[in-house]
């Protein structure tokens, strides 16, 4: 019978193989069958069951979000991911940016080239499965002294020219070779989701980056309209302090607040040239060579439908999940690398040669010689070094899977998280509305008042501040509504295998 192991009887075959290597007879005739049924020992890898659930957040996931700044985000499961979704927020120079991105970004080229130097590796180790040949020619002169070997001769001194031609073949008969190209196929894999991973993460950043940058400029205008009008409240304190009908300290406690408003402006003037060079990074330039984009909220739009991936379908889609099952993969053929070394291994050659003293001569039969030869090779004792290289092995595999589970645990923590936020986000921009109208609604009312001369200008001056402060606390919940609809893109894989023709390739980007 074949000599497999299946991965839940890892240790149990461990310790056959190590009773086996007494017994040779009997491994050289398992040998024999595994060649005649083109088997390899150790685990044959299957790919890890989807989890069997139908939904991503305890209690079920949410549909749709409540309406918030005249808009509302309908949550469609099992709806295909665009692979170029960014270009939902409807914005040509968003779409610009990121076009530019994907063709200059370093790091997106370096795993492109690295998916390269996988693939030419697999290519490479595929060579195994063929034989070797090679030829050799040489021409050498010498001088022969007979007395070396007892002859009273005289020494002569010739010439010698050799022509001659080698074949080997390793007969891979527990699979040693066949795992290991296995594992090299496993990296081809492991490569590709990181160069998938690279254009997901460039994407979502360069988007990000976008929303930060225009929230950063909405806060710093409504800030500016806001230290405006304390500098009127410090003017009008210092009048009235003249005046005695107000103490200095008003004028010290508006003076204090508006060096506070006037200390959030560098900060945020800060945050807009990092967005800036940001992205001029992510799309290969030196910030002293790129021209800034200015794209505001206004001119991006949230979309309204989200497609929202099954979950039996994201541990097939999302690129760190791969990643893991390539690695998984990997260390299951190591596994059979490691099993096979414990078994003989048996290389069959083949040798021909011509030699002559003289060029003409290489035709003559006198100087012909050929050979063949087989070669096997079996381990006896080596102190433990290869059972405990298995074991090694084996180990590594059961880290390997752990590993994988704790990705796709994350994986679905992180869409579960993402919905959630997303309902969160629709409801706290709602009420922050509802803010921004009221403190609007209030200014409105005093303006009234003061022309009617039933209110201060004070009163003015304190209810614009607290319309501008409203106006500050809804751009930063409506960015955030923003990002965290960016984060459900990438939290589900960002679509790249719904691109046109091929996924991700060494070639180039979906």
């Amino acid at each position: 019978m074949c000599v497999r192991t299946d991965p839940a009887r890892l240790a149990q075959s461990a310790h056959q193989a190590g009773r086996a290597r007494a017994r040779w007879p009997g491994l050289i005739w398992s040998g024999l069958c595994a060649l005649l049924a083109s088997c390899a020992v150790g685990p044959n890898f299957e790919r890890p069951t989807p989890p069997v659930v139908e939904h991503y957040a305890f209690g079920g996931d949410p549909t749709a979000t409540v309406n918030a700044h005249g808009s509302a985000q309908n949550f469609m499961l099992g709806r295909a991911v665009a692979a170029d979704w960014w270009q939902l927020f409807s914005s040509p120079q968003l779409n610009e940016l990121v076009a530019e991105s994907l063709n200059g970004n370093p790091t997106l080229d370096a795993a492109r080239a690295n998916l390269r130097q996988s693939q030419d590796s697999l290519r490479s180790g595929y060579g195994i499965f063929y034989p070797q040949v090679a030829l050799d020619a040489s021409a050498t002169r010498q001088r022969f002294a007979p007395i070396k070997f007892g002859e009273s001769l005289p020494s002569s001194i010739f010439n010698l020219f050799t022509l001659s031609a080698s074949v080997s073949y390793v007969l891979d008969l527990f699979g040693a070779e066949r795992r290991a190209v296995e594992a090299l196929g496993a990296q081809v894999d492991a490569q590709r989701a990181s160069a998938q991973a690279a254009y997901l993460v460039l994407t979502s950043n360069v988007v990000n980056a976008v929303i930060a940058k225009a929230a950063y400029q909405a806060q710093i205008d409504a800030t500016r309209g806001l230290i405006a009008l304390q500098r009127e409240q410090v003017s009008l304190a210092e009048v009235q302090v003249r005046a005695g009908t107000a103490p200095y300290s008003t004028v010290l406690s508006l003076q204090s607040q508006l060096s506070s408003y006037e200390a959030t402006i560098p900060q945020l003037e800060q945050r807009l040239t990092q967005s800036d060079d940001l992205l001029a990074t992510l799309s290969g330039h030196l910030p002293a060579e790129s021209r800034p984009r200015d794209i505001t909220l206004a001119q991006l739009t949230l979309p309204g439908s989200l497609p929202v991936s099954l979950p039996s379908q994201l541990v097939r889609q999302r690129p760190d999940i791969l990643l893991a099952e390539a690695s998984l993969h990997t260390a299951s053929a190591e596994v059979g690398v490691a099993t096979a070394a414990l078994f003989p291994s048996i290389t069959l050659s083949g040798a021909y040669s011509a030699n002559s003293t003289t060029t003409a001569g290489l035709l003559s039969p006198q100087g012909r010689a050929w050979g063949v030869a087989g070669d096997v090779s079996a381990p006896l004792f080596e102190g433990g070094n290869l059972w405990f290289k298995r074991k090694a092995a084996i180990d590594g595999y059961e880290q390997a899977r752990s590993l994988y589970r704790q990705t796709v645990l994350t994986a679905f923590a992180q869409v579960a998280d993402t919905l959630r936020a997303l309902e969160h986000d629709a409801a706290a921009l709602r009420a922050q509305d509802e803010a921004l109208r009221t403190a609007e609604q209030a200014l409105h009312l005093v303006q009234i008042n003061y022309a009617a001369g039933l209110a201060t200008y004070l009163d003015v001056l304190n209810a614009d501040t607290q319309y501008h402060q409203a106006q500050i606390n809804d751009v930063q919940a409506l960015a955030l509504r923003y990002q965290d609809t960016v984060a459900l893109f990438a939290a589900l894989g960002g679509g790249w295998w719904n691109a046109r023709g091929a996924p991700l390739t060494s070639s180039g980007a979906p």
